[in-house]
């Protein structure tokens, strides 16, 4: 069992006590709250390594305690879920800080994934640790690869380690100041994927009251600091 724990905001009662027991069942430990208000006096009681939120709440919805959670804790990601799912509002989450963007409905495995991903990150030391010689060696090379701007690509099975070794790549590199961006390409919609990683421009569609940048650009861009 993960020693972190999950925050699962949520106001429908019953998709709330779902979505718990499937992380619960797959071996982590939850806690609960049915709004925005009520889940940042948890975030405050105790210990958290991710909030995984509803968006359409009242009265402090999940924009609002997104915002809220960036400025108190920076580093706890949060995962954003909304049956109103669209283009505009997936990159502007993302840009506003979400770790990702869940639109429902949703399998549990997807869920389970992504929290997986997400707490593994929270549970690991910031610095890669290696006693495997062969596994040392990886590391050294990719500190190497660091100091050139070359692009890497990574390869390997699922769970074998590649987010770790791409985080540590950032880490050492002359970006290390600017955000490392991880993108499940599988959670994205087929019609969304384009606008997030890219981007949009105003008026791009019905709704694109503006342009907002994708997180390929977000990635390379140094956040101000707040």
């Amino acid at each position: 069992m993960s020693e972190a724990k999950v925050l699962v905001v949520e106001d429908d009662s019953a998709l709330r006590e779902a979505l718990c027991d499937t992380l619960e069942m797959a071996g982590y430990q939850v806690a609960s709250a049915a709004d925005g208000g009520a889940a940042l006096k948890q975030v405050e009681l105790e210990e958290v390594g991710m909030v995984v939120s509803d968006v359409h709440m009242k009265p402090m919805d999940g924009h609002h305690l997104l915002h809220q959670l960036r400025e108190r804790y920076p580093n706890l990601p949060v995962v954003l879920m909304t049956a109103y799912g669209n283009v505009e509002n997936a990159v502007k989450s993302m840009r506003d800080g979400a770790a990702d963007y869940l639109v429902k409905p949703f399998e549990g495995e997807v869920l389970i994934n992504m929290v997986n991903r997400y707490i593994s990150q929270t549970d690991t030391n910031p610095d890669l640790i290696a006693e495997d010689s062969k596994t040392i060696e990886l590391a050294a090379l990719a500190e190497r690869v660091a100091a050139s701007d070359a692009t890497v690509m990574i390869s390997g099975e699922s769970g074998t380690g590649k987010e770790v070794f791409a985080r540590h790549i950032h880490r050492c590199s002359a970006r290390a100041d600017k955000p490392f961006v991880a993108i499940n390409c599988a959670a994205i919609p087929e019609n969304m994927l384009e606008a997030v990683l890219f981007g949009y421009e105003k008026g791009a569609y019905t709704g694109a009251i503006s342009a907002s940048a994708g997180t390929s650009k977000t990635a390379t861009t140094k956040q101000d600091a707040k």
